[in-house]
Formats: C-alpha cells, sequence, structure tokens
C-alpha cells in the first residue's frame, strides 16, 4: 500500500512538471499592452515605466535575447511590442515580460503564469535588464 501512494505521489509530480513544461503559450493571452504610467511591484510581478528615448524597445530587446532560458513568444521591435517568455532552470516555470515602446518612454510588465507570488523574480529580472540599458 506504502509503494502505491508513493508512485501515485511520483507520477503526479512528473505529470504536473510535464504540464508546466509543455503548457502552450497563448499569444492572444500574454502578448497584451502593458498599461499604467508609473512603477509598480505586485506579489506576482511588475511594472516598470522608464524614458529611454524611441530605441529603447531595441536596445532592450537585445538584452533580453542574451538572457539564459528566454524566447520571443510574440511581436518585435519593429511592431514596438515584444513578448519574452523566461523559464527557470530547474523546473521550468515560464514567467512573461511583454515591453512596449510609447514615444519615448517604454513600459515593461513582467509576471508570473502559475502561482501567485514570483518571489521578486520578475522584479529582479526587469530591473536588471534596465540596469544594463543605461
Amino acid at each position: 500500500m506504502k509503494k502505491t501512494v508513493f508512485w501515485l505521489i511520483v507520477g503526479l509530480v512528473v505529470l504536473v512538471g510535464a504540464y508546466i513544461r509543455l503548457a502552450p503559450s497563448d499569444p492572444g493571452i500574454w502578448h497584451v499592452a502593458p498599461v499604467g504610467e508609473a512603477d509598480l511591484d505586485m506579489q506576482g510581478g511588475v511594472l516598470r515605466v522608464i524614458e529611454t528615448g524611441p530605441d529603447g524597445l531595441a536596445l532592450l530587446d537585445a538584452i533580453a535575447r542574451g538572457t539564459p532560458r528566454t524566447a520571443v513568444l510574440a511581436g518585435s521591435v519593429d511592431e514596438g511590442m515584444i513578448t519574452y517568455v523566461t523559464r527557470t532552470k530547474a523546473v521550468g516555470f515560464p514567467d512573461y515580460t511583454t515591453a512596449q515602446q510609447d514615444g519615448d518612454t517604454l513600459r515593461i510588465y513582467g509576471r508570473l503564469r502559475f502561482g501567485r507570488s514570483d518571489f521578486g523574480v520578475n522584479k529582479t529580472r526587469v530591473d536588471g535588464w534596465l540596469a544594463e540599458l543605461q
């Protein structure tokens, strides 16, 4: 009986891990324009609004693409908005970061997909990208 329960738990953990890694990322849900006029720290993410000049998104794109386990989900510099997916190393939890250029203003919205708290991971990543940008 104990072995059966153990293997059921192991199987459940494997299934949840597979779902986290393999669940599709729908651009219709995640590639949305950041809304806000001021910086905001949230339990599951962060919003940053910064004056960069018109080339801020292009510069940020080069930084984001150099980040390990980060890929473009949708958008481009030419479109004026890009959404990136960054996955954790061990489990592969996805976080989504959308950056949009609005004139000289760059808005960046980083948020988690699963859970309620990202333990400051999105804030650390976005603020790190902005530190490199400046």
